[in-house]
């Protein structure tokens, strides 16, 4: 989109802080994945790639699995969600957390028909199996890991409001997807 995509604004905020905004109330804290030298929200903690190479989510979920596993050893899980979709939903770890059945399942959003795996509880068991995953080079495909894992998605519905349905999860990756974000503006209140 010809810029970063977190800094974009929505009504008067940016995608990002949008997104944190809602996210804050439901967890004991927050991390960005972006490099030390992301300037946006200094108050926040970075937790870096610990991998070379921008190779898409599933590094950054790694990433958060060796911090949590560093800085919170108890910490079963680990709650992921995508820089690019600022309407999610304010219940989002509630129902992820009351779907998890075993210790070692990934519970993943859905709405629509379709899954959206970066927005999910991920167990910190799974790091090394990740780390050994990403190894290869041709590993980099979400869904090709979760078929690996018991996997339960927990499906969202689509919020109706006065300018149509939204998608909670919603994300921004095209000009016209930012005009229909600002369309639905009102909703991050």
């Amino acid at each position: 989109m010809g810029e970063e995509k977190t800094l974009l604004t929505i009504g008067s905020d940016t995608i990002l802080r949008h997104i944190v905004r809602r996210l804050m109330p439901q967890v004991s804290s927050v991390y960005l994945n972006a490099p030390t030298t992301f300037t946006e929200l200094p108050e926040l903690p970075r937790v870096p790639d610990t991998l070379n190479g921008q190779i898409g989510p599933l590094a950054g979920v790694l990433a958060g699995f060796r911090h949590a596993k560093g800085s919170h050893p108890d910490q079963t899980h680990l709650l992921t969600v995508p820089s690019d979709s600022p309407f999610l939903p304010t219940d989002l770890v509630s129902q992820l957390s009351a779907a998890v059945r075993e210790n070692n399942d990934v519970v993943i959003a859905s709405s629509g028909g379709r899954d959206h795996p970066v927005f999910g509880l991920w167990p910190v068991s799974l790091a090394d199996d990740l780390e050994a995953w990403l190894a290869d080079p041709d590993n980099r495909r979400i869904h090709a890991f979760l078929r690996r894992h018991p996997t339960v998605p927990v499906d969202f519905p689509f919020k109706e409001t006065p300018q149509g349905p939204l998608d909670p999860f919603l994300n921004i990756n095209t000009p016209d997807d930012l005009e229909l974000a600002r369309r639905f503006a009102g909703e991050l209140a």
